[in-house]
Formats: structure tokens, sequence, C-alpha cells
């Protein structure tokens, strides 16, 4: 970043995928005198406690930024001893069969860790690069055309101008509700978060801890973070829009201790262990996502949706942060072409047409993986719904298999590589 550039970029929304973005415009970017600026509403760069799971499509991409390491340093399996959860039956704990490790051998593998470890890492990486400048309070309210620029006005009566806009303020963005009338829509479900110090289990049965329970209508999930010291726990169960509608989207929304024990009263001992374990108020929140979005980019191509501004996912497939990493890394690819010549990105029309053309099928097509996933564990699919638990359980580890493969597996360059040649001219 310079401070004689001479196309600037905003990054709205201080989180993963905004910080992300950051670095991959800098990674790409080398030598071009481009500024970005991000502009984070809270008052410190900081997430909420939960834990994420950050698949092997984002972590290939961390290594590719020189992350991977401090990925894997703050991860719950920091010698990558374990690879992903042990399904087993919600009532004895019989193991149903393994999360489907990666394919390719090789360094990259799975990392799972609070959500606020990431962002620091994230963060310190961003500063370490002089990526950007990282700005906190500021709550965007409209962002308006000016002239060639982008004008965004702040709550606090403050305003910044940019040639390009990039919107990272998740599934609520105010940005993306300037263009689109949509609402976020109610899964089904609900989810029990938690997270309780490992030192704090008497006994755990099982070779290791990331575990998945599965049942009618619920599935129980924890895995390590923070190097192994803390147990993730979210817990989904299938309920009514009518009694979740009295729920916010929220982390701060708690509820008693016995509720969960309520949802899974037939859970083996393990997992009510678990229970007692957790906090006297657990967070309670109900899951949604948003309706798939055809257009990510407004005024010209200096306002474009990144993560899930663009297509919030639920949670089930750990694919959400993942995907966001992804459209960082095309959009700083597609900006560096455009600065470097590319005769078919000669204007932010063409690179942000491009972005959403290498992106978008990939990103819905996660989107409606993470529907049907959460439906499967949960046997609540067409298919699945009238069948016995028994009938489901290996038609479940069949499809979960198939799901990740993809999501894992799939070269994100050739897609962007494929997406620039259908644009070049003939």
């Amino acid at each position: 970043m310079s401070a004689e550039s001479n196309f600037s970029i905003a990054i709205v929304g201080g989180g993963i995928g905004g910080l992300f973005a950051a670095l991959c415009l800098n990674h790409h970017c080398q030598g071009i005198l481009i500024s970005v600026d991000v502009y984070e509403q809270a008052a410190e760069y900081k997430e909420i406690g939960a834990g994420i799971g950050v698949g092997i499509n984002g972590v290939r991409l961390a290594h590719k930024m020189g992350l991977a390491e401090r990925l894997y340093a703050l991860s719950g399996n920091p010698e990558g001893k374990a690879s992903g959860p042990v399904f087993r039956r919600y009532d004895n704990g019989e193991e149903l069969f393994r999360w489907p490790l990666p394919l390719k051998p090789g360094p990259i593998r799975l990392a799972s860790c609070s959500r606020s470890a990431l962002l620091d890492v994230l963060k310190s990486a961003v500063e370490e690069r002089s990526a950007a400048r990282l700005h906190t309070g500021k709550t965007c309210q409209k962002v308006e055309e000016y002239g060639d620029k982008i004008k965004i006005s702040f709550a606090d009566g403050t305003t910044a101008k940019a040639n390009m806009l990039i919107a990272c303020d998740g599934i609520h963005s105010a940005i993306r509700s300037q263009f689109v009338s949509d609402q976020a829509t109610y899964s089904g479900q609900i989810a029990y978060r938690d997270i309780i110090p490992i030192s704090s289990i008497p006994k755990w049965p099982y070779e290791n801890y990331a575990t998945m329970w599965l049942a009618k209508h619920s599935h129980f999930f924890v895995y390590p973070i923070s190097q192994g010291r803390e147990l993730n726990v979210i817990a989904f169960t299938n309920t009514p829009e009518t009694e979740a509608d009295k729920l916010a989207e929220s982390w701060t929304t708690t509820c008693e201790r016995a509720d969960v024990q309520a949802d899974f009263p037939d859970h083996e001992e393990t997992v009510q262990m678990i229970i007692r374990l957790m906090a006297g108020k657990p967070s309670r929140w109900r899951i949604n996502d948003r309706e798939p979005l055809n257009q990510w980019h407004f005024m010209g191509g200096k306002v474009v949706l990144l993560g899930d501004s663009a297509h919030s996912m639920l949670p089930h497939m750990g694919a959400g942060s993942g995907q966001a990493m992804e459209d960082g890394w095309v959009l700083g690819r597609a900006l560096c072409d455009h600065f470097t010549g590319t005769s078919e990105l000669s204007d932010l029309q063409s690179v942000v047409n491009l972005y959403q053309s290498a992106r978008l099928p990939r990103a819905q097509k996660a989107q409606a993986a993470s529907r049907q996933v959460g439906n499967t564990y949960d046997c609540q699919t067409e298919d699945l719904i009238d069948l016995t638990f028994d009938e489901c359980c290996p038609i479940i580890g069949e499809r979960i298999a198939a799901a990740m493969k993809w999501v894992w597996d799939e070269d994100l360059d050739v897609c962007y590589e494929n997406a620039r040649e259908k644009m070049a001219p003939t």
C-alpha cells in the first residue's frame, strides 16, 4: 500500500472476509499503486468467541498467502493428528462413519480454531504487511456515487471516498440492503453454542474430541479449538418457526442450560456431561441464510459484495469462511489483471463481471449444499424423513463424503482461468 496510490479501495466490514480480502489485494497487487482502507463498525477488531472450521479450500489459500503455519498453530489440532469428526449414534455413542479425509496427499489439512484467534492472525498479517489502513467505529449508513468514486457515509457523521467499495458487512449487510430488498430465510433449526475448557472434562471416552452425534431432528457437534485447550460446542435442533420467532439471530441471545437438556434428553452420557459443563446461560440463536443472489455488483462495478453479504450460507459444511476467502482471492486476481493491462479487463465493470462469473456458481452451489447437508444430518430431506434412523445412517455418510469432495478439491485458479478465457475476445 502506498500513500501516493492513485486507486483507492474501501472495504466495509473488518471480519474474516474483509481482512482476508485486504491481504489478497496486497498479495496479488504487489508493486501496483493502490490504497486499501478497512472500515469496521465495532470499537475494535474482535470476533465473538465461537469456533470456526476452515476447510481444505480455505487452508489452501492461507498456505499460498504464507499464513498456514499460523493457522495450524492456533487450531484445535496443531500437530495435525486429527482431521475431522467421528459421527456417532445419539443414544449409545456407537461409531457410524468418519468425516471424509482430504483425498490429495500433502501438507494441507483441516483447521479448527476460535473466530477471535483467526481474526487476530489476519489483523496481525494486515498490519505487518501494511496491507490496509484499519479503522474502527465506522458504521456504514449509505453509499452513493460521487463522480468516478463512491462516497461512504458513516453513522458518526464522517464520510470516505474510494474508487471501489468491497462490501464485507455480513448477512445483514447495510450495503446489500441498499440495492436488494430481501429478507433472511429461517432454516428450520436453532442452535445452542458454548465453549468449555477441555481441562474441565473428567474423562473423554473416545480417541479424539471432534465428534458429531446424529439423531432424527438434531445433531450435536463438538471439536477442539485454541491449541486443543477448549472444546467448541454447537448443537442444532429442528424447531418450528413459530417457536424460533422469539429468538434473535445474535450471539448474545442466551437461554438456560435446562433448555439444552430438554432438547437433547435421550442423548448418551457423554453429551449429557458436555451439557452439564456448559455455561449457566449458553447462547441460543436461530439459523438463517438468504436466498441466492444473482448480482453481486452495482454502480458500474464500483460496489461489489463479498462473503456473507453476497452468499450467506448455513454452517453445516463449515464452508462460509472458505467461500469468503475464495471471493477475496479471485477479486484480487481480477484487479491485478486489470491493473496490469489485460485487454478484456479494461474497466471496473469487466473486473466485477469476471469476479462474479468465477465465483457465483460455486458459491451458490455451496449455499445449496449447506442447506442440504444440514437437513441430511437431521434426516429431514424428502427421501429420509420417513425412514428410520438406522435406515438413514449409511445414506448420510455417503452424501457427506460427496458434498465435501467438491468443496475441498475444486481448483479455484482453474475456475478463474476458465472464466477469464470466456471473456477473452475471439
